[in-house]
This record gives C-alpha cells, structure tokens and sequence, in this order.
C-alpha cells in the first residue's frame, strides 16, 4: 500500500504531504479544485504522465521484487520523482529510467481513467482467462511457456525462411553479379606489391633518355683512372680507396645500363595501361590485399548462391516442423481457454448483477496465429455494442472486468486507481460501485475520485480538495466534516436539512 505522498514545489498544491491507511480512499470536492491534477502527481511517480512539481515522493509498504532493473527492494520503499530541467526517478535513492519504473509499478499499480477502454484489449482478456485457466489446470502454465518459447523459434524461422526466399527469386541476378566483380578482378589479375614496381618503372621511364645520355658523358670518368692512380702514386699517396671508390662506381654504371637494356623491352603504352587498370580496381575495392579479399569473398558468395536452393529445403522442413508445433500448442490452449471461459463469464456477471447491469456474453473466435495465439476474446453486452453504450454502463461494466481481473491477477494485492468510476450513475447505481469497491478494499487500497456521496460514503478516508484563489489545499475530513462534505455533493454550496439528513443515512448504512 501506498503509505504517504509528499509534494513540493507544485504550481497549485505548494507543498502537500499526505498518510493513507489500506482500504478506501476517496477524494472529493468541487469541480476545477485540483483532484485529478493530485491524483495524476501520484501517477507520475510511477510513469504514468508527468507534473509540475519539482518533487514527488511516496512511501509503499510493499516488498516489490525489483532485481531484474538493478533495483534492490526493501518493505518498505520510497518512490522519488525530481523535476527541474529534466525529469528523474528513484527508487530507494537508487537511479532509474521512466520505462522501468512503470514496468516495475504495474506488479503494484493499477489505473482506470476516464478514458480508459485497457480492460477490453484481446490481450489483457486472454490473460485473465489464462489465470482462471491455470488455477482450474496447473499445466496449462507450461503449456503457455512452451508456446512462447515454440513461437519465437517458429517466427525466427520464418524470418530466416523469407529472406532466403528472397534470395531465390534474386538468386540468377546475384550470380551473374558475383561472377561479373570476379571476372572484373581476374581480367586484371593484380599481385600483391605489383602497383608500387610498376610506378618505378614508369618514374625510371620518363628519366631514360637524360639517365642514358648523363651516364655515357659520366662514363668518361674511367679513362682517366689510371692516370689518376699513377699521379696518386708519384705523390706517395695510397691508391686504394680511389680504386675501392671507382669499383663501386663502375658497379652501379653497370647495373643502371643493365636496367637501362631492359626498359628497352618493355611497351610504354602496356605499361601505362595496366597501372590504369590496377588504378581503378583500387578506386573501386581498396588497396591490392582488399581487392583480392573482396573476390575471395565473391567465390564464397556465390558458392552460397548455388547452394541456397539446398539451404531453402532443410529450412523449409524445420520451418514446417516448427508451425505445425506451434500450431499444435495454440491449439491445445485455446480448448482450454473455451473450457474455462464460463468461469470467467460467470465471475464477471457476478460483479454485474452487483453493479445492476445485464450479463456480459463472452466468445472465443479463431484469428490468424500470432504470439498470444489463436484466439480473440468477443464481449457482448445483450444485443447492444460496447460502443453504444452510455458512459455510466461503460464505467460499471470495467469495474466488473477490473475487479475479475484483480481477483485471479493480483491475489497479493496492490493499488488501484480510479478517475470518476461512478459518473454519470443514479444514486442506486452509484451505491452499487461503491459496494463492489468496498469489497475490493478489503484486499487492495483503492484511490477513487468521486463526484458521488455514495462512494464516499463508504470510504475508509476521505480528503476534501479545495481551492483558495490559486492554491489547492487537501484535508482528510472527520466524521461531522465528512456529513457536511455529503451533503454538499448531494445540494450543491447551499446545504439544506434534508441533504444533511441525506448524507448522515448515508454515513449509517
């Protein structure tokens, strides 16, 4: 239970701090004075909506299994919202996202608004009915568990089989594609380093003809050589690095001349059309290393090609296994679910003839097979349309759904919340929402905004919403303050005897 709300900084309540007990607990008070504006700051705290308070805080007298998000729960924790430029959640001092605080909040909160139409989504209806069935058939559990787990495998499958297929209808494209890029490479045929000595040829090429004619000028320099070396010996000099030096000179002519010989071979215009082409593998691929990697990969591509008609057999037969499996389980579940569907029917329309309202009618149709299986939940109110309905039926009849609901759901208890469950009702009508709450209150503390004496009436607490120019203000009212706050419901500002007579009858009942 939700043992205290705190608020601080609020544009219309200030700062407000307020204790609650289990049970009941209206609020009421005139209309614009800030009652759902209270209730929604409470709703943010647990990821429902936003507020314009700075701070929200809640104290919850609950352990709450929280370690999936990080979490560690204590009995007794407290929720904090802190807004400035962003908005934070904390529980017990402990950082977390909106998302996971509303994850975490409804295993404890559950909220109705005025709006609200949850209770009859195919989804929640099949797991009310799932929770009746499993408490008449505990193996129907693991039948649930199972089909979850086939149906992921199945659509895992089914992914992997549509892909291939597209593939196949692509395959011929595919093929001629990868043999286009391999042929593209091995036209060319490049070797690793083969681009850097073909750059060399082509600088030492366009120096020949200088290189040639500089070389046979310098080559001039060896007759003289032995001139050099007798002048060098008359001169008592030592001869010998004059004759090292010039080994290693006539070396090098000689190498440069032998390289000079083979450039002599080669086609300039060849030359310069393969580095072209080499050029433009690399443009498109990458250094010479990724353009053989890339036709490696292109060989592997399309022996994947030619074997994916092999591949789309094997997956085709798992896929099948699989849905007629899956298939197989929905089935199964769903002769469950029709088996206990009367129990749910029955305990619904129990909460029906409570609220004075005829019986819900429910059927189970077949739809297309998808993660909450084969069945879609049809609710009948007589012959009339959920739709059509007015508003005050419409309210009643998800009070029955919502009290079903939390019967076989929340069996430990938890919050509810509700906005105005009993507009729109005759005295009588509100008198029989109030009686179904009252019952509900006994296993769950229930927030209600009223505009009904009878509701409030039967309220465990009672706080009065009130506005003084700008500012709200909440009282919890007592006994007497509680009658006249009644009364007031029931006349308007001007409180006469028989409103008060009215609403004391109501406080004895």
């Amino acid at each position: 239970m939700i043992e205290r709300l705190y608020l601080s900084e609020h544009f219309s309540f200030g700062t407000c701090e307020l204790n609650f007990k289990e049970g009941l607990v209206a609020f009421t008070g005139p209309s614009g004075a800030g009652k759902s504006v209270l209730i929604q700051a409470l709703l943010s705290l647990f990821g429902y909506g936003d507020t314009n308070a700075a701070l929200v805080e809640a104290t919850v007298a609950k352990h709450i299994d929280m370690d999936d998000f990080g979490v560690q729960g204590e009995d007794v924790n407290i929720f904090r919202l802190v807004k400035s430029k962003s908005t934070r959640y904390f529980i017990n001092s402990q950082s977390i996202s909106r998302k996971n605080i509303n994850e975490i909040s409804r295993k404890l909160i559950n909220y109705l608004s005025v709006k609200d139409d949850g209770e009859f989504e195919n989804e929640r209806l099949l797991e009310l009915v799932d929770a009746i069935s499993s408490q008449k058939n505990p193996l129907h559990v693991e039948d649930l568990k199972e089909f979850k787990k086939s149906y992921v495998e199945f659509k895992k499958l089914d992914a992997e089989l549509s892909i291939l297929v597209e593939k196949e209808r692509k395959i011929e494209e595919l093929k001629d594609f990868a043999r286009f890029e391999i042929s593209k490479i091995d036209e060319v045929n490049p070797k690793i380093g083969e681009d850097e000595e073909l750059q060399i040829q082509k600088k030492t090429l366009s120096k020949k003809e200088k290189i040639g004619a500089l070389l046979e000028k310098a080559t001039q320099i060896f007759e003289m050589e032995s001139s050099i070396v007798e002048t060098l010996n008359l001169m008592d000099e030592e001869s010998s690095f004059f004759d090292e030096c010039m080994n290693e000179l006539r070396a090098k002519f000689e190498f440069q001349q032998e390289r000079l010989d083979e450039l002599e071979d080669i086609d300039v215009e060849s030359l310069l059309e393969r580095i072209e082409k080499i050029a433009g593998l690399k443009k498109r691929y990458g250094d010479i290393e990724e353009i053989l990697s890339y036709k490696l990969r292109k060989i592997e591509e399309l022996k994947e090609y030619e074997n994916i008609t092999i591949k789309k057999d094997e997956l085709e037969k798992n896929y099948k296994k699989a849905k007629i499996k899956v298939e197989e389980l929905a089935q199964k579940i769903s002769k469950t679910r029709t088996r206990n569907l009367s129990n749910m029917n029955n305990s619904i329309n129990d909460y029906l003839k409570e609220l004075y309202m005829p019986d819900v009618k429910l059927m189970i149709v077949k739809k297309d097979l998808d993660e909450f299986g084969l069945d879609k939940i049809v609710v009948n109110l007589g012959a009339v349309e959920l739709k059509k309905i007015s508003s005050g039926e419409y309210n009643r009849l998800r009070l029955a759904f919502l009290a079903t609901r939390h019967e076989y759901l929340q069996g430990d208890g938890g919050v509810l919340i509700l906005d105005e469950i009993d507009s729109n009702l005759s005295g009588k009508e509100s008198m029989s929402v109030a009686n179904v709450l009252l019952k509900l209150s006994k296993k769950y503390q229930i927030f209600a905004i009223s505009h009904q004496p009878q509701l409030s009436s039967r309220a465990d607490m009672h706080f009065l919403v009130e506005k003084d120019g700008n500012i709200s203000r909440v009282k919890l009212l007592n006994k007497n303050e509680r009658v006249e706050e009644l009364a007031r419901m029931v006349s308007g500002e001007e409180i006469h005897e028989k409103a008060l007579e009215f609403a004391k009858s109501l406080m004895t009942r």
